[in-house]
């Protein structure tokens, strides 16, 4: 398989991101961060060649990318929007917000079907004082009832 566009296998992305990690310990999730940089997820075709260029089997680099959030199996949307469920902020209301994108058709986890927006929820944004908080592409907005999420969601949203 090709990525977007162009030339570039996955295989290739794949051996390239291992060999500047070989010979370092506990190298697959280094590498696994790496190839999701690159790629914007970790592809299925992804774990034979990984298994096989860091001497794992197939379920050990399958188990990782499955159990930690963070990695991703599909690309997300050009957005990725990733609301705060930290006690501090479900304290201030984001269950609201979870509801909101829930009764938007977007549930966590999930990609618009355009491919626009994915929606993730995380543990900390590190602005509970500010509270309900809500992650943009990298950029932090606090004080996120569900009109400024629905802005954010929609690209609307002014500082």
């Amino acid at each position: 398989m090709t990525t977007s566009g162009s030339d570039v296998t996955v295989e290739s992305v794949v051996r390239r991101v291992v060999a500047r990690h070989r010979g370092e310990r506990g190298a697959l999730l280094p590498v696994l961060h790496a190839v999701q940089a690159e790629l914007g997820h970790v592809p299925q075709e992804a774990v034979p060649v990984l298994a096989e260029e860091l001497n794992l089997s197939r379920a050990d680099v399958h188990g990782v990318v499955t159990f930690y959030h963070d990695f991703r199996r599909e690309p997300a949307g050009r957005t990725t929007v990733r609301i705060c469920r930290a006690e501090a902020c479900q304290a201030l209301g984001a269950d609201q917000l979870v509801s909101y994108t829930r009764q938007s058709g977007l549930p966590l986890g999930e990609t618009t079907a355009d491919g626009s927006v994915t929606v993730e929820q995380v543990f900390c944004l590190g602005n509970c004082a500010l509270g309900p908080s809500v992650e943009a592409d990298g950029r932090l907005y606090g004080r996120v009832g569900p009109a400024k999420l629905g802005s954010i969601l929609n690209g609307t949203v002014s500082s």
